[in-house]
């Protein structure tokens, strides 16, 4: 149940009644009206501007329309009081017999609260991490796959079909200088002291078990190539090992991908060619030379004639190189190619979860997207900020040229996946986060995913206690007028909100929201919990009362219906004990 929508409907209602009357034309734009909660709690539960929006069209001013409406609004039971505020708008006081029906709509929709059809299984790609595969991820690419992985949840439990992706790039230079990497280490496997990594290279330790794999598998019979003929033997063997690593850094944090998209295909596949053939037809490129640009030059600008695609005309700031010098085609023609792939697949809505530092690529993707779809899908960039990671308050060093750098695995490792994946959800994705190893584990009020967990847990206590301490009286029917003090009264409101929370979250591309929410909640529920002890008649288990017991268990129910919920779109646990 969604006491906004449930709201909204009463509100339609009474706005048809107006359009039968002939207050109101027919074709009134009801779409425009929202059913929200007012800015101040004290102005009501709920509040509506369709007297505001619709005035125009009744040929009234918007404080006469509200009140022919507020007047029909009274009328309803779920409603105590129908105010007008300032201009027109018409705040709404929710029936102390409303919240009962609320509670009861929770506890019968149980693990579905909260889960809607707004998406209209809108077929989305969500694309995150796309780490290159040359090594294991560092704690960079934690952000944007804890992100991303909590959106495709958010998305899917608002009804859209959500497909999760991970680009691998494994058709550029990089690859080829992770093979010559590999190489070396494949020599070191065979006895040979190799020295210093030469720069250039990677030079991490991990190599070190790739480059002992390989030797197991081909002996000495490398040695014995020209690079031409074991360059690719390696690069497919490296990167498929390091792909597998990937994997597994991904699983330890509960994030799986249906869908791994190699470019590389792009090229063998012809699909690159044949998107340029496409782009031809339709006119949407031509060979050109672009102006230099003002300050530093880009890395795919060349001052010469070359196949450029046309992407000012759709927002980008210049046009953008398809081919190089040497006839190969550019890292933007292979995202092209990719762009009409996932369109060919029938996405309406391409998200892109993508490091701050790819921020200049996104006027290039959109250009993409309007040119090709047409207008038929959206294609939204999401940027991730930098993590910052801190010991006891002092800085993580790390150097990632150096081959000695914080990985994703070691920050999990250390802290368990369902610390890391809260915490990255604690601040918006595009303002920076600070990650503390001490903070970040401490039992207080002041780690948020503590206090959450801590809340869950602490409801399951109760409930696991219930059934000893009331017996056979811990069953029975429950009365929720019962809950009658304004720390109650609070914590129903609150799992009143989480619905709409939810689809604002999911439209917004938010999943912070969700986050945010739990804190608060787990809050007012700590805030209760502490108002039991100095207060006995608000405990939660009252054996001289089973009626009371059974009521605020069922309660209790609810509330944790709504934190577990949560926490499963952000990919961590419920726990029960703790």
């Amino acid at each position: 149940m969604n006491l906004f929508h449930h709201v909204r409907q009463k509100v339609e209602a009474a706005l048809r009644t107006l359009q039968q009357e002939g207050l109101l034309p027919a074709d009134a734009p009801l779409d425009r009206i929202t059913v929200e909660p007012p800015r101040d709690p004290a102005h009501g539960d709920v509040t509506t501007n369709a007297a505001m929006v619709l005035a125009r069209a009744a040929g009234m001013k918007p404080r006469d329309l509200a009140g022919k409406l507020a007047a029909l609004l009274r009328a309803e039971p779920d409603f105590k009081e129908v105010e007008i505020a300032g201009p027109g708008f018409i705040n709404m006081r929710l029936s102390d017999a409303f919240w009962p029906q609320l509670l009861d709509a929770v506890l019968a929709e149980g693990e579905a609260y909260g889960r809607s059809d707004i998406g209209r299984s809108e077929k989305v790609n969500v694309e995150y991490v796309s780490a290159n595969p040359t090594g294991p991820l560092h704690v960079g690419h934690t952000r944007g796959a804890v992100f991303g992985d909590a959106l495709a949840n958010l998305l899917e439990e608002t009804g859209h079909d959500v497909t999760r992706e991970y680009y691998i790039n494994d058709a550029g230079a990089q690859v080829d200088v992770l093979a010559r990497s590999v190489f070396l280490r494949y020599r070191e496997a065979l006895g040979e002291d190799i020295g210093e990594i030469p720069a250039g290279l990677y030079p991490g330790d991990y190599l070190k078990p790739v480059g002992a794999a390989l030797a197991e598998k081909y002996g000495r019979s490398l040695l014995e190539k020209p690079e031409e003929e074991w360059l690719p033997l390696v690069r497919d063997f490296a990167v498929e090992r390091m792909m597998a690593l990937i994997r597994e850094d991904l699983a330890a944090l509960g994030i799986e991908h249906e869908v791994f998209f190699s470019e590389r295909t792009l090229h063998e596949s012809g699909l690159i060619d044949e998107t340029i053939r496409e782009l031809e037809k339709r006119g949407l490129v031509y060979v050109g030379r672009l102006p230099p640009p003002k300050g530093k030059p880009p890395e795919d600008w060349e001052d010469r004639e070359q196949l450029l695609f046309r992407s000012s005309d759709f927002g980008d700031d210049i046009d953008r190189p398809l081919k190089k010098s040497d006839g190969s085609y550019t890292y933007f023609a292979a995202d092209v190619a990719y762009i009409r792939n996932k369109l060919e697949r029938g996405f309406t809505q391409l998200v892109y979860v993508l490091g701050a530092d790819h921020g200049g690529y996104v006027k290039r993707l959109e250009a993409v997207n309007k040119a090709l779809s047409g207008g038929s899908a959206r294609l939204i960039a999401r940027l991730c900020q930098l993590v910052k990671l801190y010991r006891g308050g002092e800085p993580v060093k790390m150097s990632k040229r150096a081959g000695d750098f914080v990985t994703l695995r070691q920050v999990v490792d250390e802290v368990g996946p369902d610390v890391v994946r809260f915490m990255m959800l604690t601040r918006r994705n595009d303002a920076p986060l600070d990650f503390d190893f001490e903070k970040v584990t401490e039992q207080s009020r002041d780690n948020p995913v503590f206090y959450v967990q801590y809340a869950h847990a602490r409801i399951c206590s109760v409930l696991r206690n219930a059934s000893e301490e009331l017996g056979a009286e811990a069953q029975g029917d429950v009365d929720f007028s019962l809950l009658s003090d304004e720390a109650e009264r609070q914590l129903i409101r609150r799992i009143g909100e989480y619905p709409r929370m939810l689809e604002q979250a999911a439209r917004a591309h938010e999943p912070h929201r969700v986050a945010f929410y739990l804190q608060d909640l787990a809050a007012e529920f700590h805030a209760l919990w502490n108002k039991g002890k100095e207060k006995p008649e608000l405990r939660f288990i009252m054996p001289e009362n089973p009626l009371l017991s059974r009521t605020r268990l069922a309660f209790l129910r609810a509330i944790r219906y709504c934190l577990a919920n949560g926490l499963r779109i952000l990919g961590v646990r419920p726990v029960e004990k703790m």
